[in-house]
């Protein structure tokens, strides 16, 4: 189970667990993004003899060890990432 759990993170009632899904799953997406591209980056150096790091040591250990759901929940816990309410108009 991954923690903090979601009435940890609904405790204040601001959201339900449907934005939280939601804010999780796009929160995700970025982690995987910020993971590929500090690959290619790291791939990059190394195909052009740039340094003679290994690949893992040149990659964020958070992104390359942990789940991408995992980083998302704990990134909105921690309020690195947050949920905007969009305003409809009436």
């Amino acid at each position: 189970m991954i923690k903090p759990s979601i009435e940890e993170l609904t405790k204040d009632n601001k959201y339900n667990r449907y934005e939280l899904v939601i804010a999780t799953s796009k929160c995700a997406h970025i982690v995987t993004d910020e993971y590929v591209e500090q690959r290619e980056e790291a791939e990059r150096k190394i195909t052009a003899k740039e340094t003679d790091k290994p690949l893992a040591s040149m990659i964020d250990p958070e992104l390359r060890d942990e789940k991408a759901v995992k980083n998302a929940i704990k990134m909105l816990y921690d309020g690195e990432y947050g949920i905007v309410e969009e305003t409809r108009p009436k």
